[in-house]
Order: structure tokens, then C-alpha cells, then sequence
């Protein structure tokens, strides 16, 4: 098995190449964002309650009736709620440690039972949510230490989920998380448990890398200012925004997991994907960057066949590393 594949394909970046489907997307939500108010408008928990009740600009997240609910009790005592959605057919071979996106303010572990229940029968594997703790409420390192405590749980069998095979990954600030969650196991635990990292269109560099500071206010799922709102919300004044504690851009990342980086070229956090994945190989990591042309932040949240086949290949590249683990 290859050892990384980095490769750039310039048509990635021409806009006349661009999936017809996605074209449509980006249309939807620009004509969409248009009439809706701006977010940070509202009180945080009216947009919350929102995301869930699909009356945000992501569509409705059917709740998956086997899912499970726990509590994970965790440093100090801290309760920490976990959900757990297992393969339909009850075979499994290991577990995915997920963490969800929504800029460390929003969203939910719920709010992504449909990709999970997807991921869980497509791979064989078993998917651990968290319900890590969100900012301003909770700032930095609140969400992270969270995650933390359930890696480490799951590490040594405290979870009610197999060991087997473990990976760990997530969209957006969960993908931030993710990686955030596997340097602190390497460096404070010398733990290193999981045989993949899936890292689907995370934030690495909370200075803002060029992408973000290069895009124009209009918002398609977000813009440069959100971004800004969301580390905001997230990082205390104590801490400086190029701190590998908060940017993993900046970190030693030696001896971290083969991944899968991906990210569409619409997405204005495009540049924290390529730059991660770049750096992940230089650290000596295997790793993989898929870049889908004309895709918005998260697009695989939208039904098309584009998305589909996004999925698919995450799902892929799990199932590859589970017959054939580095």
C-alpha cells in the first residue's frame, strides 16, 4: 500500500469542470443565506435548537432510532454524552471515534446519525459520538480535553464499544479536534491507538490560513467572518492563535496515524487542508488529499451524487486500512 499520495490536479480549481450538481448547490445556497438572517443575529441557543430541528441551512437529521445514548464519566467527573450507532447486521470489527463540526458554538452528535449509520454499515465499525463541550459557554480547552477523556477511554476498553480496529476523525472543528485529540494522546499519554484519521474540511490554522483571508463576504455555508466569530467564541485571550495547542498547523505532528484529508475547492478552509496534508507527509505520515471541485464547506451534508461518491471514498479508505493496517 502506497505510503502517501499528495496529488494536486489543477482541473480541481476550474470552475468550468465543476460537477453540474454542485453548480446547483452553490446557486441554492446563495439564493438561500440571502433570505435568511445573519446568524449572529440570534442567540446561540435559538440557532442551536435550529441545526437540530433541520431549520438551519443543513437539512433535517433523521434521528437513527438505534442509537445509543451514555454517559462517559471523565476528568474531575466531568459527564461527558457519548452516542453510539453500531453496524445494522450487530457485526463489527472496531470502533471510529467521531467528533462533530459547527465552528466549536453549534451542533450536536445527533445531528449526524445519517452519515454515522452510513459509515457504521459501510465499514463494519462501530461509531463513537461526542458531545464535547461548545464555546463561548465552555472555551478552549473545554471541547478538546473532552475528547481527549473519551479517546483515552476507548484506548483502554472503558467504553461500552469494541477495540478491534480503531479510528478517529470529523468534519470541520471536529476534524480540528481530531488531530488536536491524537497529539495530546501521543505526547501526554504515549498512547497511539488508532490506525486511521479521517479529516474531512478542518480548521488547522485558527490565525486563518490565506483561503480564508481571501474570501469575499458572501456566505454559502460560511465566510471569512464566521470563521473569525467562531475562534472568537472558542480561544481565550490567553492563548496566541499560532499556539500548537490551537492550530495543529504548527505542531509536531511525527507519529500520528496514516489519514485522509479532504475538502472541496469551493470551500474557503481549502488552503488548512492542502497545508495539513502537505505537513502530515513531512512529518513522515502516510496520507491521502482528495479535493472535490466546486464543493462548499461539508457539501457531503447535501444530497447528490457527488456527495455519495465523497462518502463513499472516505469509507473506502477506512475499510482498506482495516484489511490492511499499517
Amino acid at each position: 500500500m502506497a505510503k502517501a499520495r499528495l496529488e494536486i490536479d489543477p482541473e480541481a480549481f476550474d470552475p468550468d469542470a465543476t460537477d453540474p450538481e454542485l453548480v446547483k448547490l452553490t446557486e441554492w445556497l446563495r439564493n438561500e443565506q440571502r433570505q435568511r438572517p445573519d446568524p449572529w443575529s440570534l442567540p446561540l441557543d435559538k440557532v442551536r435548537q435550529a441545526r437540530k430541528e433541520g431549520k438551519g441551512i443543513f437539512p433535517y437529521a433523521r434521528r437513527d432510532k438505534a442509537a445509543e445514548s451514555h454517559v462517559h464519566i471523565g476528568s474531575a467527573g466531568r459527564e461527558i454524552p457519548i452516542r453510539i450507532i453500531r453496524p445494522t447486521d450487530g457485526a463489527t470489527r472496531g470502533t471510529f471515534l467521531h467528533f462533530h463540526g459547527g465552528g466549536w458554538v453549534f451542533g450536536s452528535a445527533e445531528e449526524s446519525d445519517p452519515r454515522l449509520r452510513r459509515l457504521a454499515d459501510a465499514t463494519g465499525l462501530t461509531v463513537v459520538s461526542v458531545d464535547y463541550r461548545l464555546a463561548p459557554e465552555h472555551p478552549f480547552p473545554a471541547g478538546r480535553d473532552d475528547c481527549v477523556d473519551v479517546a483515552i477511554a476507548l484506548a483502554n476498553g472503558n467504553l461500552p464499544a469494541p477495540r478491534g480496529f480503531l479510528a478517529i476523525g470529523g468534519e470541520s472543528a471536529g476534524a480540528h479536534l481530531a488531530v488536536l485529540t491524537l497529539i495530546r494522546l501521543r505526547d501526554e499519554y504515549k498512547l497511539r491507538p488508532f490506525g486511521a484519521a479521517l479529516l474531512v474540511a478542518g480548521c488547522y490554522d485558527l490565525s486563518l490560513t490565506p483561503s480564508v483571508r481571501a474570501a469575499d463576504a458572501e456566505r454559502l455555508i460560511l465566510n471569512a467572518d464566521d470563521v473569525k466569530e467562531y475562534v472568537l467564541r472558542l480561544v481565550p485571550d490567553e492563548y496566541s492563535l499560532k499556539d500548537p495547542q490551537v492550530s495543529p498547523l504548527y505542531a509536531e505532528l511525527g507519529g500520528l496515524p496514516p489519514a485522509r484529508f479532504s475538502c472541496g475547492t469551493r470551500d474557503l478552509l481549502v488552503d488548512d487542508t492542502v497545508f495539513m496534508a502537505t505537513r502530515w507527509i513531512a512529518a513522515g505520515n502516510a496520507a491521502e488529499l482528495h479535493l472535490t471541485n466546486g464543493g462548499v464547506h461539508v457539501f457531503e451534508a447535501f444530497p447528490s451524487e457527488v456527495g455519495k461518491k465523497s462518502l463513499d471514498g472516505m469509507e473506502a479508505y477506512l475499510r482498506d486500512r482495516i484489511d490492511f493496517p499499517a
